[in-house]
């Protein structure tokens, strides 16, 4: 498996890991699957400034993970919303770990120093959601910093929302710039 840059012509192969997401379970919140057009000017949008990379496995796209502005201040430029989705047939296998290190990575290098996650989340795992994104996240190294009470409703009933967060750089006096749109994956010039 390698870890690549995803490219707009990823857009209809990345969009099929995601709509189960949406289709089937409340992982997402999105009602109506975004159409491949939507979907190629998202990876546009994010990926002119954040990594936007993709796990590849005998030529096809195994997940995807990206990050986001977190909020849109110049105070919060050394903070990033972050996103993993892996094919649901391929999951537990290691794909989302990879594919977050080298995002992790990438926005280190870059001077992110706070990846944070919303996550959607149960009291009690049903049929269209389980706690199981939160539990990736805490084995990523993420704290659970915040919870929204019955804040998304799908399928006829209500979720709560979590954030979680990691701290992956110092916290200084005098931050550096964050380096938009500059970032590589290891073993790239």
């Amino acid at each position: 498996m390698t870890i690549e840059k995803v490219t707009i012509e990823d857009a209809e192969e990345l969009l099929a890991v995601y709509e189960p997401y949406v289709r089937d379970t409340a992982v997402s919140f999105e009602y109506v699957v975004p159409s491949v057009e939507e979907f190629a000017d998202r990876i546009l949008q994010i990926s002119a400034k954040y990594p936007y990379i993709k796990a590849v496995e005998d030529g096809k796209i195994m997940g995807y993970a990206y990050a986001n502005t977190f909020k849109g201040r110049k105070a919060y430029d050394w903070s990033v919303e972050t996103t993993v989705y892996v094919r649901r047939d391929a999951k537990r296998n290691g794909i989302g770990r990879r594919l977050y290190e080298c995002l992790e990575q990438s926005l280190r290098k870059m001077g992110v120093l706070n990846m944070n996650a919303c996550i959607a989340s149960v009291k009690v795992d049903d049929e269209f959601l389980t706690n199981d994104s939160m539990y990736f996240h805490s084995r990523m190294g993420f704290t659970e910093v915040g919870r929204f009470h019955n804040s998304g409703y799908k399928f006829d009933r209500w979720y709560d929302m979590i954030w979680m967060e990691k701290m992956i750089g110092s916290h200084d006096a005098y931050p550096g710039e964050v380096c938009f749109g500059e970032w590589n994956l290891e073993g790239e010039s």
